[in-house]
């Protein structure tokens, strides 16, 4: 079974779901499939905002989301997770250069990178430099993806993931498609794997 994961790098709960992911699949046999949307695009086609944005003038709120992050990160034994201090990040360099590393056949590898930079090593993605530099770091052909990345074949690909992410129903990153059923967000997680089993038990029957 594949489950759809549409991600964009500047989001910190997508690459907490990154990190829990593997545990799932291990659990369950499904594979997650990543597809990298564009969340700027994303928020324009629905007219949401970040959280940071949205909830900046709710008492208490922001204080309580970052009291669930930490006991996310407690739970699932996420011990290299640190805020960017460059947040917020323009990613739209990095999550065409997503869609540029699937046509160069290095995805998997540049997705681990990346997000590394990001939540990790708290690097400023949006600086072309800084890109290139990462992506030479971790034995990548960064001349190659950012040429790429440029191309209009891989601009319209993106706007695409983004517009389809927008069809299904999502609104935000992480969101997770087990089937046509749709999920927002890490905290479900557990909904996700429930529906994965639930899913297999039914094509089974």
């Amino acid at each position: 079974m594949t489950v759809t994961f549409l991600f964009d790098f500047g989001s910190p709960n997508a690459f907490l779901s990154h990190r829990v992911l593997p545990a799932i699949e291990a659990r369950t046999g499904a594979t997650f499939d990543y597809f990298p949307i564009l969340l700027g695009g994303l928020f324009k086609l629905t007219g949401n905002q970040s959280p940071a944005t949205a909830f900046a003038h709710i008492k208490n709120k922001p204080q309580y989301e970052a009291l669930e992050m930490r006991r996310f990160i407690a739970r699932h034994e996420i011990t290299d997770f640190r805020g960017n201090p460059h947040f917020p990040v323009n990613t739209l360099q990095i999550m065409r250069g997503a869609i540029a590393s699937q046509a160069a056949g290095v995805f998997p590898e540049y997705v681990t990178q990346v997000f590394d930079a990001m939540w990790v090593r708290g690097l400023k993605m949006d600086d072309p430099q800084v890109i290139q530099a990462t992506l030479l770091e971790a034995g990548l052909s960064a001349d190659e993806i950012i040429r790429l990345s440029q191309t209009d074949e891989i601009k319209a690909k993106l706007l695409q993931n983004t517009q389809s992410a927008c069809d299904k129903g999502a609104f935000g990153s992480p969101s997770f498609l087990v089937g046509d059923e749709l999920y927002f967000g890490k905290d479900r997680l557990a909904d996700v794997e429930a529906e994965i089993v639930r899913s297999r038990a039914s094509l089974a029957a």
